[in-house]
């Protein structure tokens, strides 16, 4: 079982609602590939979906204060 430190993840980012919604969209959108392509994988969307936030290879848009 994979652990990830929230806080970690956190970091930078001002309302964890947007992390939460970025990672579910983000881990969606691969389902999809995944499943257009054929492709099996071992590790879960949601996992990659983190690991691509940790890494900076995706990034969040976070509203404003007064959109919230």
């Amino acid at each position: 079982m994979h652990r990830v430190n929230v806080d970690e993840l956190f970091a930078g980012k001002q309302s964890k609602y947007a992390l939460v919604v970025g990672v579910s969209k983000r881990a969606r959108q691969l389902t999809q590939t995944f499943e257009e392509e054929g492709t099996i994988v071992e590790e879960k969307p949601v996992l990659l979906a983190i690991e691509e936030i940790r890494n900076h290879q995706i990034n969040l848009v976070e509203p404003e204060d007064d959109e919230i």
